[in-house]
């Protein structure tokens, strides 16, 4: 225990100390890659027939302005993880060649093969909330839907992919977008920092997208000492075990298994229930 607790405020200590020297560089990188976001989203309120053919909002950069996106918003994502729009970037810019490897994943299971062929969204037009509010509790349709009443999201409220310069690709990212909030069920973590941190874990083990690791690695960041030492002991290695072992979770129909038990689907996709010290932490502050 106190090994733990100290390990947790060495690293405590080092993240901000890193946090420190990214502040004075930050300012610089920011405005430098969103000047070059805005120069080409100024096209963004053209219609449709003025897009460059890969589907419709793709934005075009070159290999060095996806560079300077990276960079840019990697700095505004770690000042500020809640800058949803600036995430979305980093994770487009960086992702290529996780993406492959997960359309290729998609590819070799059956449902997410369908999944690719039909391009389903997950939004609340798609959605029928009073058919998902009638199911049993233990539902996963009902658990999801309670997960949105209580922290009071959306699914609308993920953006469009721009900056991926494949079609297929591009909807891979918005399906692992679209369906964070469902990871969020089936692992059972809020959306508090420590929650989010969890799941980029999971997430980065399961995906491979940098911008994952580097949440990851960065989130601690955000934590006080008590809830590294949950991280690090207990939620941490129980996510990356499961993010590991797990099927693969964009290859899933979730809108097709609104009424299958969230028990049973977790058992399913071979995720185990989160630990018991998540309730304990969640009673202490925040």
């Amino acid at each position: 225990m106190v090994c733990a607790c100290a390990l947790a405020l060495t690293m405590s200590l080092l993240l901000g100390r890193l946090s420190q020297w990214v502040n004075h560089r930050q300012c610089f990188l920011i405005s430098r890659a969103l000047r070059v976001q805005q120069l080409h989203s100024s096209s963004a309120g053209l219609t449709d027939s003025s897009y460059d053919g890969l589907y419709p909002g793709h934005i075009q950069t070159t290999p060095i302005q996806k560079a300077l996106l990276a960079v840019g918003s990697g700095v505004a994502a770690l000042q500020n993880p809640y800058r949803h729009d600036m995430v979305a970037v980093l994770g487009e810019t960086t992702g290529h060649l996780a993406l492959i490897k997960l359309r290729d994943r998609m590819r070799n299971d059956p449902e997410g093969y369908t999944i690719l062929t039909e391009r389903p969204r997950i939004r609340l037009s798609t959605l029928d909330l009073n058919n998902m509010a009638s199911l049993p509790d233990g539902s996963f349709g009902r658990e999801y839907l309670r997960f949105l009443e209580d922290n009071r999201v959306t699914p609308d409220s993920r953006a469009d992919v721009k900056f991926v310069d494949d079609e297929e690709l591009a909807y891979v990212m918005q399906r692992y977008r679209e369906v964070h909030d469902l990871l969020h069920t089936l692992l059972g973590m809020p959306t508090n920092m420590l929650g989010e941190v969890a799941v980029k874990w999971f997430e980065a083990a399961q995906t491979g997208l940098p911008m994952c690791a580097l949440g990851a690695v960065l989130g601690p960041l955000r934590l006080n000492a008590s809830r590294l030492q949950s991280l690090f002991t207990s939620l941490g290695p129980w996510a990356l075990q499961n993010g590991r072992r797990s099927r693969c979770i964009l290859s899933i129909f979730y809108e097709r298994r609104w009424e299958q038990s969230l028990e049973d689907l977790r058992q399913e996709l071979n995720i185990e229930p989160p630990p018991d010290t998540l309730r304990a932490t969640n009673k202490s502050s925040t």
